[in-house]
């Protein structure tokens, strides 16, 4: 047997701590239970980690039978990049089981430590995955936007993360919510929208579009990039959270949320009390 290299043992203590990772993450969600963070695992601004960690719980995920629908672009706004202590954007996987219908009651039990932030979502007519991914061509493929509520967990107690730890923790997606007023990309501009959001009728986060890296299609174009290159461009069909247009907010069971969006209406939801 040969012996070893430097190179091939670094790569497998990698290798080891990605799956560590994994495990410790995929452990406090089956027992709604937050883990320490990961970042002791794999660092605190190691990518390729962070996104090896993400991509093996999405695997097990889809192995078990849940179905990817879209993706979610998180850290894009200055306000919540403050609010965690990060200076760039990340992305996550949405799936199926997360999507809830306008003015629904989120299951208390379905997001961990649940955070909640308004923003446009994007809904795709064609892949891309080829060509130069710019402006003219993001915009080509949507289909239609809407307001939406994401309601961000993270699975790390006390919010305790580095830009690591949220990537590692797909992004810190939980749940989210889509309104139901659909519009074109020549009914509004996107960039141009006003958020108000409100939180058992008070106010508690506004913001604008440009406050999503510019605009809002800056961030759907930064994610086609970034998915392709990681070999799973995004698709017809699917949804794109484009990030939080304003800070986001804790939210306890029994909260009522709502959020206005200029151009693109309305969009609601509840997290249902314990007793329900």
């Amino acid at each position: 047997m040969s012996t070893p290299t430097p190179a091939t043992r670094a790569a497998s203590a990698s290798a080891v701590t990605v799956d560590e990772a994994a495990q410790r993450l995929a452990v406090a969600a089956e027992h709604r239970q937050p883990c320490p963070p990961v970042r002791d695992l794999i660092g605190s601004d190691d990518l390729q980690a962070a996104y090896a960690v993400q991509r093996r719980n999405a695997e097990a995920r889809v192995a078990a039978g849940a179905e990817v629908v879209g993706r979610k672009i998180g850290l894009t706004s200055p306000a919540v990049q403050a609010q965690l202590g990060v200076d760039q954007p990340d992305f996550g996987i949405l799936f199926a089981d997360m999507a809830h219908a306008d003015g629904a009651a989120v299951p208390p039990d379905a997001v961990m430590q649940p955070r909640v932030e308004a923003e446009v979502a994007f809904v795709l007519k064609a892949e891309l995955a080829d060509g130069l991914l710019d402006d003219a061509q993001v915009r080509t493929a949507v289909d239609y936007a809407v307001a939406a509520l994401e309601v961000c967990g993270s699975r790390i107690a006390g919010w305790d993360i580095s830009f690591g730890d949220t990537v590692a923790d797909n992004a810190s997606a939980g749940a989210y919510v889509l309104g139901t007023e659909k519009k074109t990309l020549d009914e509004f501009v996107p960039r141009d929208v006003e958020m108000s959001m409100t939180v058992d009728g008070e106010e508690v986060s506004t913001g604008k579009g440009a406050a999503c890296l510019g605009d809002p299609l800056n961030a759907l174009a930064w994610l086609a990039r970034q998915a392709r290159d990681l070999g799973e461009p995004l698709r017809a069909g699917q949804v794109i959270l484009s990030g939080a247009l304003g800070p986001m907010k804790p939210i306890e069971p029994g909260a009522q949320v709502q959020a206005h969006i200029t151009g693109l209406g309305s969009v609601s939801m509840s997290l249902a009390s314990k007793e329900q």
